[in-house]
């Protein structure tokens, strides 16, 4: 999101981005981010959890309201509700792309 924030930026828009590692992304230069203490692939919640996902997109959209200029980070006031070890990863169906992906391995 660095290059696409940075062009979106010139353009006059500001962006905010959600991010598990702020550290880096502040670092090759997103400008405004918002980050979250969630595993990857989660940033918003778990599957089906439509009111943490709510939670979390208007506590980035936000942002843009505290943002004091780029480079800024923000902690967004969420934990993770269980630890890595207990968190289920993938759904039970995979997505249309891992399951073609698959198919096609499984051709090979």
């Amino acid at each position: 999101m660095g290059l696409v924030g940075r062009v979106i930026e010139a353009a006059g828009i500001p962006t905010v981005t959600l991010e598990m590692i702020w550290v880096y992304h502040n670092l090759i230069g997103i400008p405004r981010v918002a980050a979250i203490e969630h595993p990857f692939g989660r940033p918003y919640g778990d599957v089906d959890d439509n009111a943490t996902q709510g939670a979390v997109l208007r506590a980035a959209l936000a942002v843009f309201g505290s943002a004091r200029g780029p480079g800024y980070v923000e902690h967004l006031p969420f934990t993770w509700h269980a630890e890595p070890a207990d968190t289920d990863w993938h759904p039970a169906e995979p997505s249309p792309i891992i399951a073609m992906i698959k198919r096609a391995r499984k051709k090979s």
